[in-house]
């Protein structure tokens, strides 16, 4: 048997076969959410993410067979890249929702925000398995200054919401990379003291406002109480089973979902009035059994540089979810943070399949090297 015909027949079927599911099902969801409009654009929305499926499920199945101790040469690069494209959507990117975030290089257009996440994970995993012998201090000096660079990048577009992407993840990369429990409760404690001071200092007006509907979503419903308020109805109305597929008359035909987010930052609200509580169930369930398989290959990894790895995609994945979730139903306040493998982001499902591919990578590659 040749090695390449191994490594296939040792790749992770489950861990495929769910994450292909999430993306044919968010192929779908987007066609329904945007079917009725009669701009072109829109129209065209599920074909474009069923290309950058098929161009993710490449990426992905590439970096399966190729061993993930290779990144070690390709990550600094990788991430020095992030940096120079944020560098670039700062002066030259293009505006969505008041934040400077995209970037448009010939016909491709991506956030460098979400490539510079992927890279930052990588990163950090290579330092923290390298030096686990270095004072924990030090360590953690070293890892903010990692990921310091292209949060404040982030911040100046400004995305608030990427930027709280990189939390979550950095915490659960110190955790798994041995720094001790008493640092991480001060981080959280420290945190927590600076949130009411960067809520009120830091910023924007329409940021504020969020936080101020989340609080209180009657405050004003008719301005910037009215997407979560809509969210919650659609999400409401759709009963246990839901009104069904392409279903008329809806909160998402009707316009009252915001139609320029719709098909992104609400798709689990589109989910939710069209497939109900049965259909959201479902979701939420094959998200959890990606993650619980990714969590499967993080126990069984060959070394500490793949379980770091894994646990990062998997904290970026879950981190995502939750959020996206979270700010739909009133949750969390609304960041504008797309759902893996279902909203469309064109770029973003290519950098998730890629993460997983690394992920794979590990599953099948564990056995070449010892913890």
């Amino acid at each position: 048997m040749t090695p390449l015909l191994r490594k296939l027949l040792g790749l992770n079927w489950l861990l495929l076969a769910t994450m292909l599911a999430l993306a044919i099902f968010g192929v779908i969801a987007i066609y329904s959410a945007t079917y009725m409009r009669e701009d072109t654009i829109a129209s065209e929305f599920w074909r474009k993410q069923a290309n950058w499926v098929a161009v993710g499920f490449l990426a992905f199945m590439v970096t399966s067979l190729i061993d993930y101790r290779w990144i070690r040469w390709g990550a600094l690069p990788m991430y020095l890249a992030g940096l120079v494209f944020l560098v670039l959507t700062k002066f030259i990117g293009s505006k969505v929702y008041g934040a400077r975030s995209w970037l448009h290089i010939g016909p491709i257009n991506f956030q460098p925000a979400q490539l510079a996440v992927v890279a930052g994970i990588m990163v950090l995993a290579i330092f923290l398995s390298q030096f686990r012998e270095m004072h924990p201090m030090l360590r953690l000096l070293l890892c903010g200054a990692i990921v310091g660079a292209p949060c404040l990048l982030i911040l100046m577009q400004p995305d608030l919401g990427e930027t709280i992407i990189w939390g979550p993840v950095l915490l659960a990369l110190l955790f798994v990379g041995g720094i001790p429990l008493r640092y991480l409760i001060c981080i959280l404690l420290i945190v927590a003291a600076f949130i009411p001071i960067a809520i009120n200092l830091g910023l924007k007006p329409y940021q504020q406002e969020r936080i101020t509907a989340f609080i209180n979503p009657d405050i004003d419903k008719q301005g910037s109480a009215w997407a979560i308020n809509q969210s919650l109805i659609a999400i409401g109305s759709g009963g246990w089973s839901g009104k069904g597929f392409k279903a008329p008359n809806t909160q998402i035909e009707l316009g009252f979902l915001p139609a320029t987010a719709v098909h992104n930052d609400y798709i689990f609200s589109a989910i939710g009035e069209q497939w109900g509580f049965v259909g959201g169930m479902f979701l939420i369930g094959a998200f959890c059994l990606l993650l619980l398989t990714c969590l499967f290959v993080a126990f069984f990894a060959g070394d500490h540089f793949g379980l770091l790895l894994t646990i990062g995609i998997t904290s970026l994945i879950f981190t995502h979810i939750f959020q996206n979730i979270g700010m739909t139903i009133s949750m969390l306040p609304i960041t504008g943070v797309p759902l893996p493998l279902i909203s469309y982001s064109g770029s973003f499902v290519l950098m998730i399949m890629f993460g997983l591919g690394i992920v794979n990578s590990v599953w099948v590659h564990r056995k070449e090297g010892e913890r």
